[in-house]
């Protein structure tokens, strides 16, 4: 049952950063390092609000479980939480760099390298066992993101960088257990902020005068990034890496279908095709899951 609501928190994690570009979309006018400023400011303004006023009692009791923890528990509690803090931001910047500097497609991309980056490291870092479902998942992956980076060999060497972060992201934080989540995440966003502050005097545009903005920044911050992220640390608690990685496809293939049939956008056969097999392969790869899920739910005799 828990492992059903890890599995649960991961996938509803994604279905709602698939529907990111609605909320996106209407800010498209205001420069991206504004909307990434104004994320994380009021990401941090909300979440330490809401700890220190809600949350006092688990505070207290995160701060005497982290000073009772041995000295080498300490120090891989602190650089696992500020490592953390580095990727997101560094994953957010190297993301909003691509999308103006290199193009779109690039950092729409990122989203399928991710899973097979994931799920590599969490082979090779971690040690997590695949079986060979999983394997035939990871190769069709593989065999997808090629197809659509076929003739675009830079757009895959920047999609690979950004992809690289969020996947070392996942599978660090996999690690990370000793502190609460959400203080946790707190600390990452409040971390971030820290890094990004010295830079907004000098790369802020000018400071938006519409509500409009402000409401969509709020949207933003609350239901696209304190809730999804904090849901991925969640599920982070029981599920291995490379099984939170491998759902992340859920984002690519509700904007490819919001693509088709909100945005209208013209789609080839090839992308078509490629996009299958990144379905197929977000079902071969839980198909233990699936099974099992349908096992436990059959009236016994």
């Amino acid at each position: 049952m828990r492992t059903s609501k890890h599995y649960f928190a991961a996938v509803t994690a994604f279905i709602i950063w698939g529907f990111f570009s609605l909320v996106l979309k209407p800010l498209h006018e205001y420069p991206s390092l504004d909307i990434l400023f104004y994320r994380v400011f009021l990401c941090v303004i909300l979440m330490l609000g809401i700890n220190l006023l809600f949350r006092k009692n688990i505070l207290k009791e995160t701060k005497q479980n982290f000073l009772a923890m041995p000295k080498k528990e300490k120090r891989n509690a602190i650089l696992l939480t500020l490592g953390g803090a580095i990727l997101l931001t560094a994953n957010w910047f190297f993301f909003i760099y691509v999308m103006n500097h290199v193009s779109v497609k690039s950092a729409a991309f990122a989203y399928l390298v991710c899973p097979i980056l994931t799920t590599v490291f969490a082979f090779f870092i971690l040690e997590e066992k695949l079986n060979n479902w999983q394997w035939t998942a990871v190769a069709l992956s593989v065999f997808s993101c090629i197809l659509l980076g076929f003739n675009h060999i830079m757009d895959v060497f920047y999609s690979v960088i950004i992809a690289a972060t969020y996947a070392l992201y996942l599978v660090s934080q996999r690690r990370n257990k000793a502190i609460d989540k959400f203080l946790l995440l707190t600390l990452q966003l409040t971390t971030s902020a820290i890094i990004l502050l010295p830079f907004y005097p000098f790369y802020r545009g000018e400071v938006p005068t519409e509500i409009s903005f402000y409401v969509y920044i709020a949207i933003i911050s609350v239901f696209f990034t304190i809730i999804p992220l904090f849901l991925n640390l969640f599920a982070l608690k029981e599920m291995s890496s490379a099984s939170v990685g491998i759902l992340l496809y859920i984002n690519p293939l509700i904007n490819f279908f919001l693509a088709i049939f909100y945005y209208h956008e013209e789609i080839t056969a090839l992308q078509i095709v490629a996009y299958s097999i990144i379905f197929l392969s977000i079902l071969v790869f839980n198909v233990k899951t699936i099974f099992k899920t349908k096992a436990q739910t059959l009236p016994q005799n």
